[in-house]
């Protein structure tokens, strides 16, 4: 009996998940499982095969044989059992995609280690990539643990939500979700230039509105903001129907996002953390755009 094919109720489209300087799209079932497609896996480790049985086929070499084939759940026996699944493509149609649960990318990364390690031949540069993935991985799981073990991870949750419930007072309530496609990363630049901590957000959440509205959709690109204005208005209450970056465009607007902001966290630490410093940066990298400007949240 075959399987029942699920689809990606989650997935990571325009923003894939980071590990170091690699990137790879990831998705979230709907029965929850956490994948990564095989295609992906391949590209991340640093193959430059068209094939997508490249993964299969490096998996299966004799060499490996003791790293890759042993045990009762190895990792060639869950290679050759791929998740079958289905996700939407950036033309909107259905794509069945073999995937992943996502920890064997890191049972890969670490048998590719150990095989180096141990002698076997392996692409000097596959070898360079798996080690990156180990750090990025370990150094975001450290952090996350700590998070969860302190409660910290709460204290960011709750942050956001009040952020929200602010917001929703000059949006509609889904518009302002778009508050959480800003990583965590993003906030605590901010905060820790202005000597803040999470529970500030609940005291002045207009006031981090504001920030993000000039330090990011003034600045993005020539005429962003006053076309996501056009795009976007404010209908007789004040409120917007929709979040502002649904506007930029699959193609071209949300990587713009996302390495802009990639860019503005180095810049905050470029600038030691320090505001001043930062804003001069800001301001001589990316000025505020000539245009005339209302803004996102009223005063």
């Amino acid at each position: 009996m075959e399987s029942k094919i699920l689809s990606a109720k989650y997935n990571s489209g325009d923003t894939p998940l980071r590990l170091g300087n690699l990137e790879i799209p990831c998705y979230v079932l709907e029965d929850g499982t956490r994948v990564f497609s095989g295609r992906g896996i391949q590209k991340v480790l640093g193959s430059t095969s068209p094939s997508g049985s490249w993964l299969g086929r490096f998996i299966s070499d004799e060499a490996k044989k003791e790293y890759f084939r042993a045990g009762k759940n190895s990792i060639l026996e869950r290679i050759n059992t791929p998740i079958k699944f289905s996700r939407n493509t950036s033309g909107g149609s259905q794509s069945m995609t073999n995937g992943y649960e996502v920890t064997l990318l890191i049972d890969i990364c670490i048998a590719i280690i150990d095989l180096d390690s141990a002698g076997v031949n392996i692409d000097s540069a596959i070898v360079f990539n798996a080690n990156i993935i180990l750090r990025a991985v370990a150094k975001v799981g450290i952090i996350a643990l700590v998070d969860e073990a302190t409660g910290y991870n709460k204290v960011k949750e709750r942050a956001k939500d009040e952020l929200q419930k602010f917001l929703n007072r000059f949006l509609s309530e889904e518009a302002s979700k778009w508050v959480k496609t800003f990583n965590d990363s993003f906030f605590e630049m901010i905060y820790k230039m202005r000597g803040w901590d999470w529970k500030m957000t609940n005291k002045k959440p207009g006031v981090v509105g504001q920030w993000i509205n000039d330090i990011v959709y003034k600045r993005l690109a020539p005429g962003v903001y006053l076309e996501l204005q056009d795009l976007n208005p404010k209908d007789e209450n004040g409120h917007r129907k929709e979040k502002h970056h649904q506007y930029l465009s699959n193609e071209t607007g949300k990587p713009m996002l996302k390495g802009y902001l990639n860019t503005i966290e180095a810049l905050g630490r470029a600038a030691d953390y320090d505001w001043s410093t930062f804003m001069i940066l800001l301001n001589k990298a990316y000025p505020v755009q000539a245009q005339q400007y209302d803004t996102l949240l009223d005063k």
